[in-house]
């Protein structure tokens, strides 16, 4: 096909170069392939407990950190594999920590909804509906007080915009105009209730208006059109211009967690989602604009392979913790 002018491109081809693109595809292969690696991990005895997966979700969360660097900051949510992913998370050390070994990120004691990377500026998962909400206020008001130039992303899903938490943070965020952005994953469902059922407003990008901040709903399926809203917002933040609210629609193709029966959603409506995989969507764009071709897009699926396999014998080897170290890291050590 002939090349279309600029204005014509999707905003990621514009945006950046074509081995950023690539590696985005990586991390979304990478996402999808950890959290199936996991869910088979759960069926086998491996991993106890349950979990939140986000297999559909993988271009909300990788478009959403496209625009960060290490000293940006990310809070999370209980459905947080793609988040750490797409900040730059080892997936072997998070596979570790799935699996209870000291080689885990927060040492086997935190499991799928609390993994943290403070070093690549995760500030950590959370297993409290909207508990990072007023987390990622804090780290702005830091980033603002000290001057540091970064910004915080606040994942949450639409089940948390019911909260008082996040009218608090929001408030707040906007009466201080903090570097902030405020990210609604909604994927249609808090736990097995609708938004049509629990939430007031059609669209929860709507709310940012009672705040004073911009807001914008996108197809969170569409790894340009998030990348294209999250980079106007971390700008806009970065200037100290305030936060901002984006309203990512999206779809998780499994339960709410390992426990769900998914009787409240019809087989239709999921397989209509299904038809619209943000991965195939992302590996089409790369082709129609000459950015890869089938056969590299089908070796970054095969590496992310590898890397799961290689990642999951990582945590299988990993040392477990030792009962007699229950405590530690629970209390702070005595100060001389």
């Amino acid at each position: 096909m002939p090349d279309l002018p600029p204005e014509n491109k999707p905003f990621a081809i514009t945006r950046y170069t074509p081995g950023e693109l690539k590696a985005a595809l990586r991390k979304m292969y990478l996402i999808r392939k950890f959290e199936e690696g996991a869910e088979e991990s759960y069926t086998r005895g491996l991993i106890h407990g349950t979990m939140h997966l986000s297999i559909g979700q993988e271009a909300s969360a990788v478009g959403a950190c496209m625009a960060l660097g290490d000293a940006d900051k990310i809070t999370s949510t209980h459905r947080g594999h793609g988040h750490c992913v797409a900040k730059g998370a080892d997936v072997s050390r998070m596979f570790a920590e799935f699996f209870g070994k000291e080689t885990g990120y927060c040492r086997g004691r935190g499991g799928s909804m609390h993994i943290a990377d403070v070093e690549k500026g995760n500030l950590g998962a959370n297993g409290i509906v909207g508990g990072g909400l007023p987390i990622a206020v804090g780290a702005a008001l830091s980033a603002k007080r000290l001057g540091t130039g970064a910004v915080t992303v606040c994942f949450f899903g639409d089940g948390a915009n019911n909260e008082g938490a996040f009218h608090e943070a929001l408030n707040m965020a906007a009466v201080w105009k903090l570097p902030v952005v405020f990210v609604c994953e909604n994927n249609k469902y808090g736990m097995s209730t609708s938004t049509e059922r629990s939430t007031a407003v059609r669209q929860i990008a709507t709310r940012a208006d009672a705040y004073a901040m911009p807001g914008v709903t996108v197809d969170g399926n569409d790894f340009s059109a998030v990348s294209e809203a999250m980079d106007a917002a971390i700008a806009r933040a970065r200037a100290g211009d305030g936060p901002s609210l984006v309203e990512s629609m999206t779809y998780r193709w499994r339960g709410h967690s390992k426990s769900d029966r998914n009787r409240y959603r019809s087989k239709e409506e999921i397989a209509d989602w299904m038809s619209r995989d943000p991965i195939v969507r992302m590996a089409d764009m790369l082709v129609e604009h000459g950015i890869a071709s089938r056969e590299e897009i089908a070796g970054l699926e095969a590496g992310a392979d590898r890397e799961i396999a290689e990642a999951i014998e990582f945590a299988k080897a990993g040392e477990n913790p030792k009962v007699a170290e229950v405590t530690r890291d629970v209390y702070t050590e005595a100060v001389q």
